[in-house]
């Protein structure tokens, strides 16, 4: 334990992508050390060395915890060393003073001295990260589905017209049947062989496409249904909202100490926009825009099939409200909810 008399010590870490520089700092801002080490397993240790050689170390802030500094940060938060999340230095520093990578991190210990960064990186080891990735993935699966169906689409306009005319009035999904089971000349030569060739493959990739959909929502549907059924159950929401809204949260939702500290992070806490006689509030344009979204889906299926909230909404019109002030305030209150 740290007696009344040991120096306090803070430490920072700037990250990159093959490097990270680290840099403490004592409690009168004083500039101690700084250190370079290599984003690997042996550089890590390294740091944990350099930060456990100052038996005063308080706190450590470190960069971009979500990103370059995810594994760094576990490593430190495993050795017991307390972490926070720093945002990057502030721009009027950086035209004073420049650039370089120790001021980077010795402006992350001072970001912490100072009590700028005072908020917990999320944990990336636990259930939300498993929903993360696998929605990251299953995301970039509908983008690339929707590009290649669109390709389809537009090829067929500029095709031959005896292509044009065999698919001509297919539903999506016999369209890409038809066209998968096509069998167009391996070796094509002319633009009509050629764009027979790539429609082919283009419905094809379509079908791995949806494979892989289906394949990412089953398995997030199975963590959902074993970790999260409660909030599974709670009107309007469903796979995709919930997800996002637990990789919000974090792994580590201790970290928000209370539901209105969510509600700020989700940008649905309620801003002041008064001015003379009038009172009022208006939405909040910060926070995650994505957490928002997902709340906004749920406001809207319930607007559309539950009679409570749609009882609402015509007793807050009756009052003055206009129709994003209400939606602010059921986006308020869903995040009591959950």
């Amino acid at each position: 334990m740290m007696n009344d008399e040991q120096v306090k010590v803070y430490g920072g870490i700037d990250t990159h992508a093959d490097t990270h520089h680290l840099a403490v700092i004592d409690q009168a801002g004083r500039r101690l050390a700084d250190a370079q080490i290599p984003t690997t397993a042996t550089g890590y240790q390294a740091a944990l060395r350099f930060l456990g050689s100052w038996p005063g170390l308080v706190s450590v802030g470190i960069e971009c915890t979500g990103s370059y500094g995810a594994a760094v940060t576990r490593v430190v938060r495993e050795a017991g060393i307390t972490v926070f999340e720093v945002n990057r230095p502030n721009r009027f520093d950086r035209r004073l003073h420049g650039k370089s990578d120790p001021f980077d991190a010795y402006s992350a210990a001072e970001a912490v001295l100072g009590g700028r960064a005072s908020a917990a990186p999320k944990g990336g080891d636990g259930l939300v990260e498993s929903l993360r990735v696998l929605r990251t993935s299953r995301s970039s699966a509908l983008q690339a589905r929707t590009a290649t169906i669109n390709q389809i689409k537009g090829m067929l306009i500029t095709a031959p017209e005896d292509l044009r005319t065999r698919y001509k009035g297919l539903s999506t999904p016999k369209l890409i049947a038809a066209l998968a089971a096509s069998r167009p000349t391996a070796t094509p030569v002319t633009a009509a062989e050629a764009t027979a060739y790539s429609l082919r493959l283009l419905a094809r990739r379509w079908q791995a496409l949806t494979g892989q959909i289906e394949d990412l929502a089953g398995h997030l549907q199975r963590l959902l249904d074993d970790h999260a059924p409660d909030l599974m159950r709670v009107f309007g929401c469903g796979q995709d909202t919930i997800a996002q809204l637990l990789i919000t949260a974090g792994d580590n939702p201790d970290r928000l100490r209370s539901e209105a500290a969510f509600a700020a992070l989700a940008g649905v806490c309620p801003i002041p926009a008064s001015s003379g006689k009038t009172k009022r509030h208006r939405l909040n344009r910060a926070g995650d825009r994505q957490a928002n979204s997902a709340l906004y889906h749920i406001v809207m299926v319930r607007l559309r099939y539950n009679q409570e909230t749609r009882d609402y909404v015509a007793r807050r019109t009756a009052e003055g409200k206009t129709k994003m002030e209400i939606i602010r305030c059921l986006k308020r209150y869903l995040v009591r909810q959950l």
